[in-house]
């Protein structure tokens, strides 16, 4: 290609065509994996799906708790939609490239709703503190009006710093090689492609690492050690206990979804000790598990959407009974 013989200088700005995606290249099992994939994509369409649905159409649950949840039911199927799709055609169709603009595209979508995955678990954290620490005034401080207006900053906020973040991708030039060592045009992989000085992304990853995700977790901790302090303080133990039983399905959200981005993050980008096809599969499944995993462990097992979602199996099978009883009837 042109591009790969032209004279690099400091006034020009060259882009490529596009990127090769080669993260999945060297996997010994690589067919189990995707079909591990597309297993895990079905799983949180249609559990997210329900979840939404259930909320939207029970007026009920149109309450500050019910619009996290619902807000983190729509991340789950948009973050897994923008990954796993993609990764299954490199392998059945094995095009693996991706063209310059659509890279920029997947790479601000992925980083915009992993953003909004970790906002929406620390909204989620906020409301079992109003709920806990403070009972009394829980009704008017978080509020259906507050609790939209929360939803729509984290929403406005990550739009903004992942778009300012991808923006400045345009301004580096890419002159050698084009292959993406990651399974989606991953931030870090690319820019570390360009031939020109990228010490503004570097410093533009580091800063949204502490913004996103770091931050998030430590107003998760801080949060937690109140609630812990709150519950202690409680003369009653069955007062403790429910208390604490609300949160033990949000605290596995938060270990699941934390604990590995943090560590492979830490651990690849700044300490570079981890081998990269191990950094590539560790990262794929930390991406894509948590909004599989979250409808299940969290949403279906609030009891409110439990109730209704068992109500719906019922009707359903009522309705499925009195179908097949009625050539029954007519014998």
């Amino acid at each position: 290609m042109s591009f790969l013989r032209t004279f690099f200088n400091n006034s020009l700005i060259i882009h490529p065509p596009g990127f090769y995606i080669i993260g999945f290249e060297t996997f010994p099992f690589i067919s189990v994996y995707f079909i591990f994939l597309a297993f895990v994509y079905v799983v949180t369409v249609l559990f997210n799906s329900l979840v939404i649905c259930i909320i939207v159409f029970n007026r009920c649950l149109h309450s500050p708790k019910f619009l996290a949840v619902a807000n983190l039911a729509v991340i789950d199927v948009i973050l897994n939609t923008c990954l796993i799709p993609g990764m299954i055609k490199i392998f059945l169709v094995k095009d693996n490239f991706v063209p310059f603009n659509l890279c920029l595209v997947q790479m601000h979508v992925y980083y915009m709703f992993v953003s909004l995955e970790s906002y929406a678990l620390t909204i989620l954290a906020y409301d079992r503190l109003i709920a806990i620490c403070f009972p009394l005034r829980h009704n008017s401080i978080n509020t259906l009006q507050s609790m939209s207006c929360i939803v729509g900053l984290s929403w406005s906020f990550s739009l903004g710093v992942i778009a300012f973040a991808t923006g400045i991708m345009t301004r580096l030039s890419f002159c050698n090689s084009v292959r993406v060592f990651s399974y989606f045009c991953d931030y870090a992989p690319v820019f570390r492609l360009a031939c020109n000085d990228f010490t503004m992304q570097w410093s533009a990853a580091t800063l949204l690492t502490f913004l996103l995700l770091v931050g998030p977790c430590i107003f998760i901790l801080l949060s937690y050690i109140c609630i812990l302090v709150t519950v202690f303080r409680m003369k009653s133990l069955d007062n403790r206990v429910k208390a604490l039983a609300t949160c033990v399905e949000h605290l596995i959200l938060v270990a699941v979804f934390y604990i590995p981005l943090i560590t492979i993050f830490t651990v690849g980008f700044y300490l570079r000790v981890i081998n990269g096809d191990q950094r590539v599969l560790s990262l794929s499944l930390a991406s894509c598990l948590p909004p599989c995993i979250n409808p299940i462990v969290y949403s279906l097992k609030t009891k409110e959407i439990k109730v209704r979602a068992l109500a719906l199996v019922r009707k359903n099978k009522i309705g499925t009974d009195l179908h097949k009883g009625k050539p029954q009837r007519g014998k």
